[in-house]
């Protein structure tokens, strides 16, 4: 309790701008946390939004049944995301291009993959919501913690001109207070680190799962849009 206590005057005994230091880095470790919590909920569901549509999917049942089904999940107002999402650009293309005229299997299926394409480019997008800021708290924190203890001790020792015995008793006390805010920046920026790490790994995992089914679902539509050519023809 003693240790909580001196630690809390310190605090409110450093200088204003220190203080303002202090507080900064406060709430960007808060937000931090914040959007870690955020992101490692968001992953989780996706990964199991994607394990239970890769099991649908290689099941056997039939396409235009799934995509059916997307329909009732999305009207019931559940969001469609991941790699259903890439699956239903793609087939919704796939569908309307094979209905038309004069149109040959190479369109049809490089206009599948455009969609797919569009789709999983969103799907990046939402996956990397937040790592920004993670990489500006985990990069710059450090620095605005070292401002504020290079600042302290500035402050400290223009202290000493007005002191008439210069000792380190004199100083400790000022000394103290800036290197509280060099571990204020450490402990905003050492989470916000790992946690970017973290998620810039599962990002590019993710997006390797999504383009081998866009492989393997290309090759899918491939197959039935020649086997509808031939039976048009």
């Amino acid at each position: 309790m003693e240790e909580q206590i001196g630690l809390l005057e310190l605090i409110l005994g450093a200088s204003l701008t220190v203080q303002l230091v202090m507080l900064l880095l406060l709430l960007a470790s808060v937000v931090s946390w914040y959007m870690i919590v955020n992101r490692v909920i968001y992953f989780r569901n996706a990964w199991d939004e994607m394990y239970r549509f890769e099991e649908r999917f290689w099941s056997g049942i039939d396409l235009s049944q799934l995509y059916r089904e997307g329909n009732e999940k999305a009207s019931d107002g559940h969001a469609i995301l991941g790699m259903e999402s890439i699956f239903r650009a793609g087939f919704k293309e796939f569908s309307r291009l094979a209905q038309q005229e004069g149109v040959d299997s190479e369109a049809v299926i490089e206009g599948s993959r455009r969609a797919m394409r569009v789709a999983a480019m969103r799907e990046e997008e939402r996956q990397e919501k937040h790592l920004p800021f993670l990489a500006s708290v985990g990069s710059t924190s450090p620095y605005i913690g070292l401002f504020g203890t290079v600042w302290g001790i500035m402050h400290s020792f223009r202290g000493l001109a007005n002191a008439t015995q210069a000792t380190l008793a004199t100083v400790a006390p000022g000394i103290s207070e800036a290197l509280i805010a060099t571990a204020m920046g450490l402990f905003a920026a050492i989470p916000a680190v790992l946690a970017y790490n973290r998620f810039a790994s599962r990002v590019d995992v993710m997006n390797g799962r999504y383009d081998t089914f866009m492989d393997e679902f290309s090759g899918i539509l491939s197959r039935q849009a020649y086997a509808l050519r031939n039976r048009g023809e």
